[in-house]
């Protein structure tokens, strides 16, 4: 199977289910057809399914819930990390499904993500987003909370070039983070820039897509790898 029929697929399905959003191993499994480094992902529907994903994938594992009603997963409990056998997996699945049950009732759960989980890194974010005047548009920064809270990010429109990538990156305030501070290792600069350049690359050849978010990506001192996607689709009569 080609990555472009991987794609065309996980799109298609989407829409023939009347959604816009995919889910997050959608959004990854879309990613890794078209050659963005992002960790493993597949869909569990009950607890054995989640054992026996994990146990395919190796531990330590990650488990997320998977509903398009719950849109911050850690809010309601449906974020597990760090769980390294098959005890855990089946525990924290049952504690997941008790929590959500409790605090939203009403959500439609179509299973849980158990992902491999990714050594930390510097946290940041990559996005893409569809400006109504000057169409797709890149954001680079800081990433997990602090994008919220610093508001710190870099913009340019699509498509970008090498310079702008290499601009993205260094004209944020927390580039001294980047860099690495008080002995702490520094991320891989050109690595973000590939990321940069390969997303931009994604966005111009699927217009498809309306938004994504990269959110956090782990830069290292020797790469880079995105824990966490989110893409929305336009509407077919928005493409």
């Amino acid at each position: 199977m080609t990555s472009l029929t991987v794609t065309d697929t996980i799109i298609t399905q989407a829409r023939l289910e009347g959604r816009l959003l995919l889910s997050e191993v959608e959004s990854k499994n879309l990613l890794v057809a078209e050659g963005i480094s992002v960790t493993d992902a597949q869909l569990a529907r009950d607890a054995a399914e989640a054992v026996s994903v994990a146990e395919s994938l190796g531990y330590p594992v990650v488990m997320k819930i998977i509903s398009p009603d719950i849109a911050h997963k850690s809010d309601v409990g449906g974020v597990v990390v760090g769980l390294t056998d098959s005890d855990e997996v089946k525990s924290g699945y049952d504690e997941m499904m008790r929590k959500i049950s409790s605090v939203a009732a009403t959500a439609k759960i179509e299973g849980v993500s158990i992902q491999s989980m990714a050594k930390p890194g510097i946290e940041v974010i990559v996005g893409a987003t569809t400006d109504p005047q000057f169409g797709p548009v890149m954001m680079f920064g800081l990433g997990g909370v602090f994008v919220e809270v610093l508001k710190d990010v870099s913009f340019r429109v699509v498509p970008l070039e090498p310079r702008d990538a290499k601009q993205m990156v260094r004209e944020i305030d927390a580039l001294p983070i980047l860099e690495g501070v008080r002995g702490q290792e520094g991320a891989d600069l050109q690595a973000l820039e590939s990321l940069l350049l390969s997303v931009s690359e994604l966005i111009e050849r699927r217009p498809e897509i309306a938004e994504l978010d990269l959110n956090p990506v782990f830069a290292y001192s020797d790469g880079a790898i995105a824990v966490d996607a989110r893409i929305v689709l336009h509407s077919q009569d928005g493409v």
